[in-house]
């Protein structure tokens, strides 16, 4: 499910019997987080919150535990319990409390194991050791309508339907983040930003597709985007540039209609820029990025494979 292109979230729940929960599936992070009953501050009110005492499989190991997210930090105390996504049941996986004020009640991380706060088993390890997966691997569809749904996640494969052409694969060049290289970036044939290579994650809890400051504002002065808002003129979209990442050899422009943010208020429409500036070297490819290309995380082989979505 989409918000307003900004976030993607669904839905899983935790314990028997079972309380639902709405997640970001957050390929920058790898524990699981929700909000406690415990948890009485303002944010956590806004949220469904788990009440471990409703439980019958619910235990903990009074194990502490603190995480650093980009947009704030959170302690609690990891539990165990049953967590359910469709219709996979994953015993005893290990989670912690969350809050914030989101338009969900967690964070479902999709990173790599060295990741995790507090040494913490991730989802997608304890998928994989359950045996509730075939292929060790999932993969991402994010469509880009406002309010939109039909996005997906697919823990055990690949959805033909959501991409066309050929998948390329990009090796992973350290296991935390999916991180992986970019070789440039251009438009119109110049090289704007990335000239001997530079690294990036792909990553579908940012909404925007950010770098660093100096390529990124050399990016907006190519496309017209006005600061400090970095607003972009309508009706200029079709005359707006490419820009186009080449990672691994391969070609992946990003046309006008992905990175421009579109949104209609009181029959106004309004453009902004999808770019971002990000506070350290990595490069973000979020939300704007995974949209227009299929993404699919293979941890059995240390590798990104992109594909034009459908």
């Amino acid at each position: 499910m989409a918000f307003l292109k900004l976030s993607y979230f669904g839905a899983i729940s935790i314990g028997n019997p079972p309380q639902s929960f709405t997640v970001v599936f957050d390929t920058g992070s790898s524990n699981l987080w929700v909000p406690s009953i415990y948890c009485s501050q303002q944010p956590c009110e806004t949220h469904h919150r788990f009440n471990l005492s409703k439980s019958s499989t619910y235990y903990s190991k009074n194990q502490d535990v603190s995480i650093q997210y980009g947009t704030g930090s959170m302690t609690g105390i990891l539990g165990y319990d049953t967590v359910r996504i469709s219709n996979i049941n994953i015993h005893n996986q290990e989670f912690g409390g969350f809050f914030s004020y989101v338009k969900f009640d967690g964070i479902l991380g999709m990173g790599y194991p060295s990741l995790a706060a507090s040494g913490a088993t991730t989802v997608f390890e304890n998928l994989v050791s359950q045996h509730l997966v075939d292929e060790p691997l999932f993969s991402v569809y994010l469509t880009r309508q406002d309010g939109a749904s039909g996005s997906e996640i697919v823990f055990d494969g690949i959805d033909s339907s959501h991409y066309t052409g050929q998948i390329h694969w990009v090796p992973i060049t350290r296991e935390a983040y999916w991180q992986i290289l970019i070789d440039r970036v251009t438009i119109n044939g110049q090289v704007v930003a990335c000239s001997g290579g530079c690294p990036a994650i792909v990553d579908t809890g940012t909404s925007l597709l950010v770098g660093p400051s100096t390529p990124i504002n050399t990016i907006q002065q190519y496309i017209g985007a006005t600061p400090p808002q970095y607003t972009i003129n309508c009706k200029n979209l079709y005359n707006m540039p490419n820009v186009v990442f080449t990672i691994n050899g391969v070609d992946f422009p990003l046309p006008p209609q992905a990175y421009t943010l579109q949104s209609t208020y009181n029959n106004q429409r309004s453009c902004m820029s999808g770019f971002g500036v990000t506070g350290g070297s990595l490069w973000i490819l979020g939300d704007v990025f995974i949209g227009e290309y299929y993404s699919i995380f293979d941890v059995g082989n240390n590798r990104v494979g992109l594909a034009k979505a459908a």
